[in-house]
């Protein structure tokens, strides 16, 4: 590449990644942006900020830190990181002083952590290998600091949050997770004061597993069931196979811990992520809404099992098989139960009006796809969400066969 990109080499490249590594495993979390800043400028990068999601979604906030470039917040929509965050690609923008900043997407597997972002005076290949592979070291020491540490919590915390909130938010999984053959992705509102709604999911060889939740009731009392179900559905997913078994364990944990006047509803699922087949049980939920080609197609209908906690009978499981490109999209009573303008309800109707009009228009990914669904429903909702509303989506991208080259 020139005399210039000479210590940008790969032998370079592998000693810095090295030594931030090394020099990190032991450094407080305090002291883990500075020592980025540091690595940054190691290959002449400057003005390093790391930028984190808020948790409504709707901003990148800078994370204050020694050495590093702290501005203001930058939206989610319309800006040159949140490009590089929902597209989780690298964003390149040329400066009129001469330079080029660069945001970077901070991966941890596939959850999106944030973005790193910097300012070289030129940018080569070597420097783009180089950066990715930095923004994934600093993704996996952010998430792994964040674990014993509120520094991260607080620069994300845009607004106070509820006790219920934090619970809620303690309990989820990442918000997103994608591997080639599927990808799913959660959204909570109100982010601030979410209180009985929740997701879960994990990937299990060929088998993704799949709950979405509704707690009855609000504050506390909806929080803590919420937890006793989510960790009744782990426990089960972790012991034993079926969707039913998962139901009864559930069912059972919420009837001995609240009484018979307490429920939960539920939708329970397993994907065959080589197949596409689809497993579906539905404890009172409102029903999925399988979207092909940016349209919704029908709702996946099931049996309607009872709620959680009420004894419902051994419920009876639905089967589908999604094709290859195919989203459903999962939802709570919130989203549909909400008044406008305190009359009618917003009603199934309108939200697929929403979905089949937002599908019109070209997709930047899932992730973006479901974030801009979610704030164009409380636009259409008059800004109002007066219970949890929670939205989760999954798309079925095809067999195993299909991306073998991923491990080449």
């Amino acid at each position: 590449m020139g005399e210039e990109s000479v210590d940008r080499s790969e032998g370079f490249g592998e000693r810095l990644l090295g030594l931030l590594l090394d020099r990190a495993r032991l450094l407080p979390p305090q002291l883990i942006p500075p020592l980025i800043a540091e690595g940054v400028a190691g290959i002449g990068g400057r003005e390093v900020s790391i930028l984190l999601q808020d948790y409504a979604q709707e901003l990148l906030v800078p994370l204050p830190g020694r050495k590093l470039h702290v501005g203001q917040p930058e939206p989610m929509a319309d800006s040159p990181a949140g490009r590089a965050f929902l597209r989780a690609d690298v964003v390149e923008v040329p400066q009129a002083g001469g330079g080029v900043r660069m945001y970077l997407p901070l991966l941890d597997g596939s959850d999106q952590v944030g973005v790193m972002a910097l300012t070289l005076d030129a940018v080569g290949d070597d420097d783009r290998r180089l950066l990715r592979r930095l923004s994934g070291l600093v993704a996996d020491l952010l998430v792994t600091k964040n674990a014993y540490t509120d520094q991260f919590f607080l620069a994300r915390r845009r607004e106070p949050m509820s006790v219920s909130a934090e619970i809620q938010w303690g309990l989820l999984p990442p918000l997103t997770m994608t591997v080639p053959q599927v990808q799913v992705a959660g959204i909570l509102e109100p982010a601030y004061r979410v209180a009985g709604d929740s997701f879960d999911y994990a990937l299990n060889d060929n088998i993704l597993h799949m709950a979405v939740i509704d707690a009855m009731g609000h504050d506390l009392d909806a929080a803590a069931m919420a937890t006793i179900a989510i960790g009744a559905y782990r426990h089960a997913r972790r012991v034993f196979i079926s969707l039913a078994e998962k139901y009864a364990f559930m069912d059972q944990a919420i009837s001995r811990q609240f009484g018979a006047d307490h429920f939960v509803t539920a939708q329970l699922m397993h994907l065959n992520i080589a197949t596409g087949e689809m497993e579906l049980v539905n404890a009172g939920h409102p029903a999925p809404l399988l979207i092909r080609d940016g349209q919704v197609v029908r709702q996946l209908e099931s049996a309607t099992t009872l709620p959680v906690g009420f004894g419902g009978e051994v419920p009876r499981i639905r089967e589908h098989t999604l094709q290859q490109g195919d989203r459903v999209l999962c939802y709570t009573d919130g989203i549909i139960e909400e008044r406008i303008d305190g009359g009618e309800t917003f009603g199934e109707e309108r939200l697929i009006r929403c979905v089949n009009r937002l599908g019109q228009a070209p997709s930047d990914g899932m992730r973006a796809d479901l974030r801009r669904l979610s704030h164009t429903l409380k636009q259409e909702r008059g800004g109002r969400t007066s219970d949890d509303a929670t939205l989760f989506m999954i798309e079925w991208r095809g067999g195993a066969a299909d991306h073998l080259a991923v491990l080449d």
